[in-house]
């Protein structure tokens, strides 16, 4: 299903839009580390190792949870919403992932209570998956758009992280998000036929990543 409706598109924009306040430019998700360590060079590289994460991250535990959200915030199950966001942050391999999730989850959380919409009460900290998810589902955003742009706000934070790292100009960064923009559909589609028990995934050099990241001698992002 599309969006039907001129609003829900506007909001759909302005959820993915990067000068959206929710830090998602602070997070490099292990890529400062990649870069420092020469596991990144370039943009072919750098397409891969989003490409894996595409697969193997977003496709087996954000999507797939996105989607679990967006028709739970619609029905109203709170029991559902609090299950899917203690997953959500258990699937996080490192402290410094976590935090990506939590910090911009909180900083969502905080504008959506400044734009006067209700929140579901979650128990302890909270997903960026699971309030992204409530907010598309109170501004009538169906769910492919959803997470067609969760997806997007991903790569252009991904995209804007490897023009300052590895480094890329700003034409190979546009060629970057186009060479990807086939995966995120293929991404879409994975998630949307995976099992509840099938939910999780493993990245190593990841995780590997964001851990060494926290004592890399010189940093420019949070994680």
């Amino acid at each position: 299903m599309a969006i039907t409706t001129d609003s829900a598109l506007l909001r759909l924009l302005q959820l993915s839009s990067p000068a959206l306040p929710v830090g998602g430019y602070a997070f490099s998700q292990g890529m400062e580390y990649a870069v420092d360590a020469g596991w990144l060079t370039d943009r072919d590289s750098t397409a891969d190792w989003l490409r894996q994460q595409l697969a193997f991250s977003l496709g087996r535990v954000d999507l797939p949870l996105l989607l679990r959200q967006h028709r739970a915030s619609l029905s109203g199950d709170i029991h559902t919403l609090n299950y899917n966001n203690a997953l959500a942050l258990a699937c996080r391999e490192t402290a410094e992932l976590r935090l990506t999730d939590t910090a911009m989850g909180q900083a969502l959380a905080r504008l959506l209570g400044d734009l006067d919409m209700p929140l579901p009460a979650i128990d302890g900290e909270q997903s960026f998956v699971t309030i992204f998810a409530c907010a598309a589902a109170h501004w009538g955003i169906d769910e492919d758009s959803t997470c067609r742009g969760y997806l997007w706000s991903w790569l252009e934070n991904q995209a804007a992280a490897a023009t300052k790292l590895v480094p890329l100009g700003q034409t190979a960064a546009q060629q970057l998000i186009s060479l990807l923009q086939a995966d995120l559909e293929a991404c879409l589609s994975a998630a949307k036929q995976l099992e509840d028990i099938d939910i999780g995934g493993s990245l190593p050099a990841l995780a590997l990543a964001s851990c060494r990241h926290e004592s890399q001698y010189s940093r420019l992002f949070r994680s």
